[in-house]
């Protein structure tokens, strides 16, 4: 039997790799010009962290968590985001204890039960930013800004900020009733299910994707007209702080997010490279979730953004470098030119550069269909006469060309020649 990888999964191959370590490291490298920290959170966590902040009605709990009961009887799940585990450890580890503006990143695979498509996968990996500690919207607006310039390091161009507050809890639950009696009409036909979910969480009405639904919400005023004065106040210094980085954004009521947490800011990040389905993140203020988890009220704000979206959008829009091919292939031209090859290749890694060498004692020819097939810049040929002059063949394999250097000064010459 052969066994592939499970539906909705996929491997990362080595062609593959660089385009994956040049996302991660350029997100992280942006993250620690910040300040901010690593952390890395175990896959599973006790179901009820995600049913108590994702909303039990939510897409997430209700239809895509994978779910396990293990040995000892404790309900789990594979994590399916991953602020609400950042969130878990920064209240069990006391992480804000020495007071101020706690900042942490990862980079991490998360876990839906969803249905697969292009650039969607049951198991994916996100990047993420959490700002905890600050309740000021320059913290939302740092957020922001980080966001738009990881896409803007990956290449991508004609970003815009899709920005909405949904206000404080007393104006969601003003904007609740008024969602549900702009759309009674609309509902009353929709199955006892969809009832039901609108009743729990009307907000989500206006992050669906579903026409008729759309046509339905069409004349409802926006959340922003429900806005009390802070919320309004906090809405404008966003933007003008936005403004001040040079960063487009366009007020989007639409905006809500598919998860119980947020409060206030919510936001979107869209590209005009990419057509129709332009949306590449969201994220937003969720100053409630420390404290839902049993922590003291902690005002906090994030994103999250999906490695694989991004890949295949860069890869379609052609910003995906090339991988850079290793330095060199030392090469043994007689058999008793092996330990100096083996020996060459040690001191040009301690030097932090690649080289490859063949294991299995083939003969020259062999050797050089290798160094072809392994596209190394040189190939470090040692032959008879270089090992009795001391000496080594350097070949640059895209020009064909050929120096001697003495084998003491082989890694210094290639290290000038990275």
């Amino acid at each position: 039997m052969r066994f592939q990888t499970p539906r909705g999964t996929h491997d990362m191959l080595p062609s593959q790799a660089h385009a994956w370590h040049w996302v991660e490291s350029s997100f992280s490298k942006l993250a620690r010009t910040y300040g901010y920290s690593e952390i890395r959170t175990p896959m599973f966590e006790d179901i009820e962290l995600f049913i108590r902040t994702s909303g039990e009605t939510s897409d997430v709990v209700s239809k895509e968590m994978y779910e396990f009961v293990d040995r000892g009887g404790r309900r789990l799940s594979l994590k399916p985001e991953g602020t609400a585990p950042a969130m878990r450890s920064y209240v069990e580890h006391s992480l804000g204890a020495a007071g101020g503006v706690t900042r942490l990143y990862y980079v991490t695979p998360v876990f839906r039960y969803n249905r697969p498509a292009k650039g969607r996968y049951r198991q994916h990996h996100q990047t993420g930013l959490e700002l905890i500690g600050s309740p000021a919207p320059e913290a939302d607006a740092e957020i922001i800004e980080m966001t738009v310039r990881h896409f803007q390091a990956l290449g991508l161009r004609d970003l815009e900020v899709q920005l909405n507050s949904i206000g404080r809890e007393a104006c969601r639950l003003a904007y609740r009733e008024a969602v549900l009696n702009h759309m009674a009409s609309y509902l009353a036909d929709q199955s006892e299910e969809f009832q039901a979910t609108a009743q729990k969480n009307p907000l989500r009405l206006l992050d669906t994707k579903d026409p008729e639904t759309r046509a339905a919400l069409e004349g409802l005023p926006p959340i922003t007209d429900y806005l009390e004065p802070e919320s309004k106040a906090r809405l404008e210094a966003i933007e003008r702080l936005l403004a001040e980085a040079g960063i487009p954004y366009r007020i989007s009521p639409d905006v809500v997010r598919g998860l119980d947490y947020y409060t206030e800011t919510v936001f979107e990040i869209t590209s005009g490279d990419l057509g129709a389905q332009n949306s590449l993140c969201g994220g937003g203020r969720y100053d409630n979730l420390i404290k839902d988890i049993g922590g003291p009220p902690t005002p906090s704000v994030g994103v999250g953004m999906g490695i694989e979206r991004a890949l295949l959008v860069l890869t379609e829009l052609g910003l995906v470098p090339s991988a850079e091919p290793p330095m060199a292939f030392a090469v043994s031209g007689v058999p008793e030119a092996s330990a100096s090859v083996r020996s060459l290749a040690r001191e040009v890694r301690a030097k932090g550069m690649a080289c490859l060498w063949d294991v299995e004692g083939k003969a020259i020819k062999a050797q050089m269909k290798q160094v072809d097939r392994s596209k190394v810049r040189f190939a470090l040929i040692v032959g008879s006469d270089e090992l009795a002059a001391g000496t080594v063949s350097i070949r640059e394999m895209a020009t064909g060309e050929q120096v001697v250097v003495p084998a003491s000064e082989v890694a210094a010459w290639l290290d000038a020649r990275r």
